[in-house]
């Protein structure tokens, strides 16, 4: 039998409320700034590479450093500002991309056990049809439907009966 119980924490009912109040707080203190692009937006706008990040930097820099040298066209408190916005939500989507990352991780173990848990109860399953015990020919053929013999799949050997 393979591994199973890989990840055996599951949050109390309060831990979820509390992190559902506080996801639903985060959405309430960003829906100012939060905005939604089209596609059509998205492209004509597009993405500032690294390179393009690096030279923001440097006019930045030399604006705090030698304000005399910045062009008087640039509304530089503006600027300023779209600075700080642009690197505190870096930040955050830093944050928040981790917090992801880590939820997909024990999600993954969780689906992980509950799938080596069903090909158990499977198994189970074909063996007790095959037994003639009530239920489980209903069962058993209401479950094999998920594997099908394709060359692909994922299917557990079947018993012999």
């Amino acid at each position: 039998m393979g591994l199973t119980n890989l990840n055996s924490t599951h949050l109390s009912s309060a831990k979820i409320t509390a992190a559902q109040d506080a996801i639903a707080a985060l959405e309430t203190a960003l829906a100012e700034i939060t905005v939604n692009l089209s596609p059509e937006d998205r492209k004509r706008y597009g993405s500032i590479n690294e390179q393009n990040k690096l030279f923001v930097n440097k006019v930045y820099d030399y604006n705090q450093s030698q304000n005399n040298l910045s062009s008087p066209e640039v509304d530089w408190e503006e600027y300023n500002n779209d600075h700080r916005s642009r690197n505190l939500m870096e930040a955050l989507i830093s944050r928040l991309e981790s917090i992801i990352t880590r939820l997909n991780n024990a999600k993954t173990l969780h689906d992980y056990d509950n799938y080596q848990s069903a090909l158990v109860d499977y198994s189970y399953t074909t063996y007790k049809a095959g037994s003639s015990a009530p239920g489980f020919e209903d069962k058993y053929k209401d479950l094999k439907q998920f594997f099908v013999k394709n060359g692909t799949s994922t299917a557990p050997p079947e018993e012999t009966k």
